[in-house]
């Protein structure tokens, strides 16, 4: 049996910096692009931080997520990509306070660039859809 793929971008995140969608969702399954930190009110990177930008990362992710009928705690895996390893305890202070008891599975690593001018780290997801 196959499902259906719907894909959106919900108001209230980031425009897309390319051809793709924010969300894409099969059935139960919710997949969320690669999301730089960027405030979508001006379209520019909340702060020039790696935890400015993290914690605008997980407000994008709550919002996305609630438009496709789910929320934080139905996330199966984060991938995280760092321009700089040496933000990763900047990066998981805010990610664990952002969390507290929640923690879903996570790859975290360091890559040369990222598509945004800017932006010290990006985060994609995968989770499902709330039942609750």
């Amino acid at each position: 049996m196959t499902s259906k793929v719907e894909t959106m971008t919900p108001d209230g995140v980031m425009k897309p910096i390319g051809p793709y969608s924010h969300i894409a969702r099969a059935g139960e399954l919710i997949m969320v692009s690669a999301t730089a930190g960027v405030d979508p009110d001006t379209n520019e990177l909340a702060g020039p931080d790696v935890g400015t930008q993290t914690e605008q990362i997980l407000k994008s992710f709550e919002r996305m997520l609630e438009s496709a009928g789910s929320d934080m705690k139905h996330i199966l895996h984060i991938g995280v990509f760092l321009r700089d390893m040496q933000d990763f305890e900047a990066m998981n202070e805010v990610y664990a306070r952002y969390f507290g008891e929640i923690r879903p599975a996570r790859s975290a690593v360091a890559v040369n660039d990222l598509p945004k001018p800017g932006a010290l780290v990006t985060m994609n997801l995968t989770a499902v859809v709330s039942n609750e």
